[in-house]
């Protein structure tokens, strides 16, 4: 087949349009065009009131080499790449050991879930529930203020992907197209079909999580193991090689192989792992807190007079600026429609995180806006990124009075350095609910100046981005992971044989389709050493 990519035609084009621009396009007549699929569909909105759809389509046709040659030049038409998954091995018959992973975020599931296919019977260990029975205890939180250390936003089948915006599109390199291979899964499993061509496609909290546990189904049905509530306490390392790992309850799970896929806020397993003497070392992250906007102040900014079309949906945006004070500041994790969240695993503490649903229909438009930290601000042990975000989320607890209210400030206010007292137009989504204050003690002092730099010059870009009655609510502080477990070239730890550190938590992903791409990668190489 042919690709045909940067096609583009008018936002509300006919349906046969696309048909005829296909034809004209690569000078063919009707007859010689045999079928056609739609691969990606964006748009390209910098003309407000001109937005364009902007297609890459795979087409069949009677004299596919012919035109090939034709077209050689033209780099917007080529073959069409195989991105059929096919797998590295397949499992012997007298495997002895099985492979351990520990953890059930988008990581641990689709490298548990490959392993499966490939016959390994892999065993998953989560400390945290079942992702039914984890909404709950979320929803504890988020409207009665009850908050269970063990199953939370961050800790739980799922992993903390499962309380976001579902966001399936990432910029990473993937030459050997596993993204493709998480996507269909993802439709084989419940998710929208229009996540395999849509630009920016994303599931939603309530669909991930039939998602997540038809992927469950799926590995349970090949011979795989999902233990949930089964916390691990330690791992057992003999001559830098694993040979097992040990379970909170007391069990001992004997395994030459453990994939770890904690996700990044798993800290009592990060410091079991250095006292145990695996190489890790401190890498950098962001902090910030989350501003909420009417969603339709960003529809109208981003889409003009188009906003509201079906085909664009809420708006979103990507911002960037670099400060006087030599700090870089960016929107994260922007969630178009959506909420802000409780976040944290700890008592005693307050994270923030933003999350929508499917239709991405609620009131307000949050993002996060973080500044970058490095290794230098919080120098010491490589685990001193961690105290240091435990300082600022005790902190945050603290000013939202102890409760697990949220502090939060209008942005007119903010910007003018005086406490808020009063809510204006813009409702605050975050529950339990926002204690107002003044956020300036809230992160270090860079931070509060760079982002009262950072938030006129992003209304620049986004007209009303600095409206005084907008919300910032504190504080964002697990934007990544604030370690790195270095691997080989063989994704094994650089110094403990058999230790496979994955995704997020290990520094090596940043969102759903990484993470889970990376949980392939990596079950890949586990599977070919566990051959040899």
């Amino acid at each position: 087949m042919l690709r045909i990519t940067e096609l583009k035609l008018p936002l509300n084009h006919p349906e046969n349009m696309l048909k005829t621009a296909i034809i004209d396009r690569l000078g063919i007549s009707t007859e010689e065009l045999i079928t056609y699929t739609i691969f990606r569909q964006g748009f390209d909105a910098r003309k407000r009131n001109a937005i364009l759809l902007v297609y890459t389509v795979d087409i069949e046709t009677a004299n596919e080499q012919t035109l090939l040659n034709h077209w050689q030049n033209d780099p917007h038409i080529s073959l069409t790449p195989d991105s059929t998954y096919r797998f590295v091995t397949q499992a012997p018959k007298d495997l002895s050991l099985r492979p351990v992973i520990i953890g059930t975020g988008p990581c641990g599931l689709f490298a548990g879930l490959i392993l499966a296919q490939m016959g390994f019977r892999p065993i998953i260990l989560e400390r945290g529930k079942e992702v039914r029975e984890r909404t709950k205890d979320t929803f504890g939180l988020w409207r009665k203020g009850v908050f269970n250390p063990e199953s939370n936003v961050q800790f739980g089948e799922g992993g903390a992907g499962t309380f976001s915006d579902g966001k399936l599109h990432t910029q990473i390199k993937d030459p050997n197209h596993y993204g493709r291979k998480v996507l269909t899964e993802f439709v084989k499993a419940g998710a929208p079909p229009e996540i395999l061509y849509v630009s920016k496609p994303h599931i939603g909290t309530f669909r991930l999580v039939t998602v997540v546990e038809q992927i469950r189904a799926a590995i349970e049905s090949l011979g795989g193991e999902i233990r949930f509530q089964s916390r691990v306490e330690d791992i057992i390392i003999d001559k830098d090689q694993v040979r097992g790992v040990i379970l909170a309850g007391g069990e001992t799970i004997n395994t030459n192989h453990v994939l770890l896929a904690v996700g990044h806020s798993a800290r009592d397993t990060f410091k079991m792992l250095y006292e145990r003497g695996v190489y890790i070392e401190a890498k950098p992250f962001s902090i910030g807190f989350r501003i909420e906007h009417p969603q339709s102040l960003i529809d109208t900014c981003r889409f003009g007079g188009n906003a509201g079309h079906p085909l664009l949906g809420a708006a979103d945006y990507k911002l960037v600026h670099h400060c006087s004070n030599g700090r870089s500041v960016y929107s994260f994790c922007m969630c178009p429609g959506g909420t802000v969240v409780a976040a944290t695993s700890e008592a005693g503490h307050v994270v923030t995180n933003g999350m929508s649903q499917y239709s991405r229909n609620e009131r307000n438009a949050n993002s996060g806006i973080v500044v970058g930290i490095t290794p230098d601000d919080y120098p010491g042990h490589p685990l001193a990124g961690i105290d240091f975000q435990r300082r600022l989320e005790a902190g945050a607890f603290k000013l939202g009075g102890e409760t697990y209210e949220a502090p939060g400030q209008l942005v007119g206010d903010f910007l003018a350095q005086r406490p808020s007292s009063a809510l204006g137009t813009v409702q605050p989504s975050y529950t339990p609910g926002v204690h107002l204050c003044d956020l300036s003690s809230a992160l270090p002092d860079y931070a509060i100046t760079a982002i009262r730099e950072a938030i006129p010059a992003f209304d620049k870009k986004i007209k009303g981005f600095a409206m005084k009655d907008a919300v910032l609510t504190g504080v964002e502080t697990r934007t990544s992971s604030p370690i790195r477990i270095k691997r080989n070239e063989y994704y094994q730890s650089m110094n403990i044989k058999g230790l496979y550190p994955a995704g997020e938590g290990a520094g090596y992903a940043g969102g759903i389709l990484s993470a889970a791409v990376d949980g392939i990668k990596v079950a890949e190489a586990l599977a070919l050493d566990m051959i040899k």
